[in-house]
């Protein structure tokens, strides 16, 4: 008889493996077997810990929303200097001297570092995000991501319904990045930001 090898970090190994390949081949490219095969562990040992691709995808998007290296972590980092001086490279022409940085700034910055440079990282987020358009099990841990984005933008904003315009003008311009190779136009995307904002 066969002996069975401890592998505690088995489940772990089963969602990094199915992040690894919705980044890189999407959604559709996800199956229990593919990511056996990708964690390089029994076909079984995929559906022991998630029973349906659902299980797997909600584990896989709890996970990237929440891990250092998510777009909730730099916008934290980024909103924190609203209102300090502009760094020197500023975020386009409003960022003057003597002015604090203003939330449309920061976002600016936030917008032009994904659109050179950071794709990769929101691709992921964005291909699990949408996924919950057909996949129920998904749209609760979809929905509290939209809600974090709001409440951490809130404490910027005169109110709650700003801080949701704000969250669906952004995703809105991140999708237009992604779906588009039309180079990032900072001026047009700062613009817009301020009209929400009511910044100069």
């Amino acid at each position: 008889m066969a002996v069975r090898r401890f592998d505690p970090g088995r489940r772990q190994r089963i969602i990094d493996a199915a992040i690894r390949i919705a980044e890189f081949k999407g959604i559709a490219g996800l199956s229990h077997r593919t990511v056996a095969a990708e964690a390089d562990v029994p076909l079984g040992s995929t559906t022991y810990h998630f029973a349906s691709l659902d299980d797997l995808l909600v584990a896989a998007l709890e996970q990237v929303t929440r891990e250092p290296s998510s777009a909730m972590t730099d916008w934290e980092d980024v909103l924190a200097e609203v209102g300090r001086p502009a760094p020197a490279h500023g975020a386009g022409p409003q960022a003057t001297e003597g002015r604090g940085l203003t939330l449309a700034d920061a976002l600016t910055r936030l917008l032009d570092e994904y659109a050179h440079g950071g794709r990769g990282r929101i691709r992921l987020e964005y291909e699990l995000y949408l996924a919950a358009l057909r996949r129920p099990a998904l749209q609760p841990v979809a929905a509290a991501w939209c809600d974090e984005m709001a409440r951490i933008l809130a404490r910027h904003t005169a109110d709650e319904a700003t801080a949701r315009v704000l969250v669906a003008l952004i995703d809105g311009l991140l999708l237009q990045l992604l779906l588009t190779d039309r180079p990032f136009d900072r001026q047009a995307v700062r613009s817009a930001l301020a009209r929400v904002t009511g910044e100069p």
